[in-house]
């Protein structure tokens, strides 16, 4: 993750609304895809990176709702409805993609809910950055991306998935200590609201770049969907628990439900290798290239190698690895697949078998209540 600078010259991180040195308001300006301070101009904002200027005006989920820190331009020539800037006029890019919020009249939920805020926005910058359309506004394919952040209630049971576009995550993510309860009845290495939302979106890019375009380039890097119904794929994989040996072929045990769930768990994967070697490369370009710059063994390559270095940290001082993953010949080959997909180059034509089962319409649920 980038981080920006005032014009105060202190630092500015992703999520921050003041400046710590000169107590500025900042805000993350649409028009120049920058934290930077923001200046009250006539009922209005005026984004002050001088290389920007634009006419801005705060994400209601911003000036209202504290959980967004956006600011949208606005026509310059259109008088605000409101005579305090401090309104919001409208949701930004981000929060226009929520379909449903937490009930805010639950003590709690409107912390839970600022934590699902910045990860979406993480994940989204991160889009952004390797150029993957989501959003109407920028042709985000036939199914534009939605989120609905729900709770578990005695009438219905919420599982954090993905489904024809829409995105459910369960708000009990946001508590770090059902999280943690959840991580190691799951028997996961990590388990973060970021990892969510990256292996969500995974299963979003396989409907929208994979489905009736690749599907059998796919299946033979990643095994044949078709084979196997998931929902019985899935039954298998919590009765009886990963196949052995899974480490010599998939970047975790849950990959091995289901060739959807390969899919999710490597892209989700990717996108980790991608934001760390960029962060990196931000803050230390002397010890890794820019990763725009570098194909995709070198990126599998330099972050291999700095998982040992960052592992070693951890352990230097109690904690989990950050890299658990071990990047074997056949992920590599499932990487090299994601790379080559993110980038837009023709994936290899490679024929597989006809399928067997019909594969079922929902897909990539992970179950994030026990």
């Amino acid at each position: 993750m980038d981080t920006f600078q005032c014009t105060c010259g202190g630092r500015l991180f992703f999520n921050n609304t003041v400046c710590i040195g000169c107590r500025s308001e900042v805000a993350w300006c649409e028009a120049c895809r920058k934290v930077t301070p923001i200046v009250a101009v006539e009922n209005r904002y005026r984004c002050a990176n001088p290389k920007c200027g634009a006419t801005v005006a705060k994400c209601n989920n911003f000036a209202v709702e504290a959980v967004c820190n956006r600011v949208l331009a606005v026509d310059p020539a259109v008088r605000p409805v409101a005579a305090n800037p401090l309104t919001g006029v409208g949701l930004c890019k981000a929060c226009r993609l929520n379909n449903i919020i937490p009930d805010l009249s639950v003590e709690g939920n409107r912390r839970r809910w600022a934590k699902l805020e910045l990860a979406k926005r993480q994940l989204l910058y991160q889009l952004d950055e390797l150029g993957l359309r989501y959003a109407p506004e920028d042709g985000g394919g036939e199914k534009p991306l939605q989120f609905d952040f729900k709770a578990t209630t005695t009438e219905e049971s919420i599982l954090t998935g993905h489904a024809n576009g829409l995105i459910t995550i369960n708000i009990s993510e946001a508590d770090p200590v059902e999280r943690e309860r959840l991580r190691k009845q799951m028997h996961e290495p990590h388990r973060s609201l970021i990892g969510h939302f990256r292996h969500e979106i995974g299963h979003y890019y396989w409907m929208t770049l994979v489905a009736s375009k690749c599907e059998d380039q796919c299946a033979a890097v990643f095994g044949d969907h078709r084979a196997t119904r998931y929902a019985e794929a899935l039954e298998k994989h919590y009765d009886g628990g990963p196949v052995p040996g899974w480490q010599g072929s998939f970047v975790s045990a849950y990959a091995t439900v289901h060739p959807w769930e390969d899919f999710a768990e490597t892209w989700g994967f990717y996108l980790d290798m991608w934001e760390v070697l960029t962060t990196m490369h931000h803050h230390l370009p002397e010890l890794a290239a820019d990763p725009k710059s570098l194909p995709v063994e070198a990126l599998a390559r330099t972050y291999q190698q700095l998982g040992v270095f960052f592992n070693e940290v951890n352990r230097a001082m109690g904690l989990k690895d950050l890299v658990p993953e071990v990047i074997t010949d056949a992920v590599a080959r499932k990487l090299a697949f994601i790379h080559d997909l993110i980038q837009g180059k023709p994936v290899p034509a490679v024929p597989v078998a006809a399928p067997t089962v019909a594969a079922p319409n929902a897909r990539g649920q992970r179950q994030s209540t026990g």
